[in-house]
């Protein structure tokens, strides 16, 4: 029982788990909320905010900094210059205002990262996309899949610790009932990865017939086909990334001062009598956040809980709600760190963000952002025969 704070056809990459999904629509909410005054309403700004990792007071002094930012004007935007993403020589991480990526995050600019980096300039028309019928659908499937095995109970919050300690008590919960043999259905991780702070959600947590620890990863499709191999890689790659966040809790390597750090938040809030009554059912006697933190991270890394031994990704027709096919995925820490390095180099201002290999310039065909990506207008003549002929690199 959880608590919740009151020619084969290639989709273009836009899986989310439910839970991911409601938290980047609540993301995007928060960018356009933080928009300029209205006398400014009509020009593109320069920065955007992400509320749900910053506390009031941090928000407030990034109000601050952006105020002395100078708003990017239409044609820099389109270009997307150094010079205006990174003005005052901050890096993406500061220039959007993330004390953290998501797992989807990280995906979606796996797939393309030009299209990440407009998806955060230009967050309505991201915001406008999903809701799109076959992402609505894909989001209720995940959803009937959550309740299917847990229901919803409503827990009154006030503020930003109480909302965390809440996610933390269903990682409690859901801990004892995956150490009982049971299957777990949306199941948080995050963790410290080359530096930054990653999070994300596990479709399904549960045990095989042999006595391994499966993660399902479940995925859900327009056309009644098996992924092309690029979206399929993206998919693997947010399996591996799942389990080596899974893994690294289990192990210990999540320390307290990660989460308070981090996510800005005060370990001595004291909790509402809401969620300490929430606690106290699954048998976690707390006052402040710092009491469920401890408890949290001491449930983890004592627990018998296995690192993950199989990852397996499940794909279903959003049509017919029917399954397609299952693929189990291979693990490889060492490229998939190799991997991480170099899409976080974009984060930290190492280096600048760069689109599609010419061999995928196809994924252009179905881009929101196609008609001013400065990418695409640079792109070379025979990218574009790969755009107009992009079945060719499906496969």
């Amino acid at each position: 029982m959880d608590a919740s704070g009151t020619e084969q056809q290639c989709d273009d990459w836009d899986d989310f788990s439910d839970s991911e999904l409601l938290d980047f629509l609540c993301e995007i909410e928060s960018i356009d909320s933080q928009r300029a005054p209205d006398s400014q309403v009509n020009a593109e700004p320069s920065v955007y905010f992400e509320s749900p990792s910053v506390s009031s007071t941090s928000m407030q002094n990034c109000t601050e900094a952006a105020s002395r930012r100078e708003t990017v004007q239409s044609d820099e935007l389109r270009g997307l210059k150094r010079k205006s993403l990174h003005k005052d020589s901050i890096s993406p991480m500061q220039h959007f205002l993330k004390r953290h990526l998501s797992v989807s995050l990280l995906c979606d600019q796996s797939w393309c990262e030009m299209k990440t980096v407009y998806s955060l300039l230009k967050p309505h028309v991201k915001r406008n996309d999903m809701q799109r019928a076959e992402v609505q659908m894909g989001k209720d499937i995940h959803l009937s899949r959550e309740l299917e095995i847990q229901n919803v109970v409503p827990v009154d919050i006030s503020t930003r610790e109480e909302g965390e300690a809440i996610k933390l008590l269903n990682m409690l919960h859901m801990t004892q009932l995956l150490g009982a043999g049971e299957c777990v259905r949306e199941f948080p991780v995050f963790g410290v990865l080359e530096g930054v702070f990653i999070m994300g959600v596990i479709d399904e947590l549960r045990y095989n017939l042999k006595g391994e620890l499966v993660l399902n990863e479940l995925k859900t499709r327009k056309h009644n086909s098996m992924p092309c191999s690029a979206q399929d890689k993206v998919n693997c790659f947010q399996a591996d990334l799942y389990k080596l966040l899974f893994d690294g809790l289990v192990r210990g390597e999540v320390k307290k001062e990660h989460i308070l750090f981090h996510l800005k938040l005060r370990s001595h809030q004291v909790l509402g009598a809401g969620v300490r009554a929430h606690a106290k059912n699954i048998g976690v006697h707390v006052v402040t956040f710092e009491d469920v933190l401890d408890a949290f991270l001491v449930t983890m890394s004592c627990s018998d809980l296995p690192c993950i031994d199989l990852l397996q990704l499940e794909y279903h027709h959003q049509g017919s709600r029917g399954p397609i096919g299952t693929r189990v995925t291979h693990f490889d820490e060492a490229q998939l760190r190799e991997d991480l390095k170099g899409y976080l180099a974009y984060w930290r201002g190492e280096r600048e963000p760069k689109g599609v290999d010419i061999e995928e310039a196809w994924k252009c065909r179905s881009c929101l952002y196609k008609q001013t990506c400065s990418w695409t207008k640079n792109r070379s003549p025979m990218a574009d025969q790969n755009v107009a002929g992009g079945s060719r690199n499906l496969n």
